[in-house]
């Protein structure tokens, strides 16, 4: 099944590339519109502990140093660790420690701005413009803040120089979300506000500019006590300017070449730790610490309703009628307000986020019915890179298959 389900991923995001011996660029062709049906009596099948065991047994390995995996619902449970904690001791990895989530934290935000819709002090109808004056150029047209929160705005992202080089240099730099999105709007809009679909970090800073607006309070404040602890999350936190993660936690490692500034062997190759660094230019869009069992209660109680009230909740199920801002823009949106829509191998519908900081790849993900869910945490060794999906792959589909 692993090797179907990736045949599949494969088939549906192939481009044809031009020759090699071309004398001139050849336009790249664009792919027919990939849309995967569910299968509406697609059943949860028990938990397939030899493959979870698989997708993480053979680590440390190139592509990552450690995994933590929880597969939870009503079909059972398991969960693992493999891999070592750190290059330079080889302590075994852990299924308790903290973890870098990433964009999962995308959710959280998300959740926060529902939350405010429920107690009638944000409308998804509002235009953002009448909450933060200012923020954007006059030039711009009204932005709803439903099309913030399902990437419908065309908010664009900003220019910032390319290259894990200049990531590595600046590892420690501190951004105001403010001055992060008034990088970005230097740009023009990229598409008429909720005609297109494309997912960036810029829509959910001003999300959590809105949190701030509204509520009086530091967005900080407002996860923590409106979800974190609610939910019971004890070894989840924002770390706001802290480079640190606290507590026990994995070191997050990133391939580099031979030479590169504080490189370790590893391997056939070289990494470099990464595991302290600034989130202030991810904030409300990537800068939860998180646990495998927190985002476990996170999920279930999210899908249950128990963190947005049932009635706001629904526009985290649902995927904008648009299509996605490509060069081709023929593909169907795939991002709900705060989440992903998957149609997983044998047509099961699952709802979640991923996330990746340098180091780190994480994901949760979930059945609506809650009959089956996941989290991860993958020290990958290029967590960023576009193709960096092999693993966690293996992972989705050894819980859900």
């Amino acid at each position: 099944m692993l090797k179907t389900a990736a045949a599949c991923l494969a088939l549906a995001t192939v481009l044809v590339a031009a020759p090699a011996q071309a004398a001139t660029p050849t336009p790249r062709p664009c792919p027919s519109p990939t849309v995967v049906e569910p299968d509406p009596d697609a059943v949860i099948p028990p938990i397939d502990q030899a493959a979870l065991g698989k997708a993480i047994g053979d680590l440390p390995a190139a592509d990552a140093t450690a995994a933590v995996v929880r597969v939870g619902g009503t079909k059972g449970s398991w969960s693992g660790a493999s891999g070592v904690a750190d290059l330079r001791t080889r302590r075994e990895a852990a299924e308790h420690v903290r973890f870098r989530a990433g964009s999962v934290t995308k959710m959280f935000t998300t959740a926060v701005v529902l939350q405010l819709v429920a107690e009638g002090r944000l409308s998804l109808g509002d235009a953002v413009q009448d909450h933060l004056p200012g923020l954007l150029p006059a030039s711009y047209p009204r932005i709803r803040v439903g099309q913030l929160l399902n990437h419908t705005s065309g908010l664009p992202a900003p220019e910032l120089p390319g290259g894990f080089e200049y990531v590595y240099e600046t590892r420690f730099q501190k951004w105001t979300p403010r001055e992060y999105v008034s990088q970005a709007v230097r740009n023009p809009i990229e598409f008429t506000p909720g005609t297109r679909q494309h997912y960036l970090n810029v829509n959910t800073f001003v999300a959590g500019l809105l949190i701030e607006k509204v509520t009086g309070r530091a967005y900080e404040h407002e996860v923590t006590n409106r979800i974190l602890r609610p939910v019971g999350m004890r070894n989840s936190y924002l770390p706001g300017t802290s480079t640190t993660i606290k507590g026990p936690h994995h070191q997050g490692y990133q391939s580099v070449p031979a030479g590169f500034e504080n490189a370790i062997r590893y391997g056939d190759g070289h990494v470099v730790d990464m595991t302290r660094t600034s989130v202030t230019s991810t904030w409300a869009s990537g800068d939860l610490i998180s646990t495998a069992a927190d985002l476990e209660k996170f999920v279930k109680a999210l899908f249950a309703g128990q963190v947005v009230p049932p009635a706001q909740l629904e526009p985290m199920f649902t995927v904008p009628d648009v299509t996605m801002f490509d060069e081709c823009g023929n593909q169907p949106a795939t991002y709900t307000s705060g989440m992903s829509r998957m149609v997983l191998p044998g047509g099961i519908v699952g709802y979640g986020k991923t996330g990746s900081r340098y180091g780190y790849a994480t994901g949760v993900g979930a059945t609506r019915d809650l009959s089956r869910t996941l989290v991860y945490s993958v020290n990958s060794t290029d967590a960023k890179a576009s193709g960096q999906n092999g693993r966690t792959l293996g992972i989705v589909v050894a819980s859900f298959s």
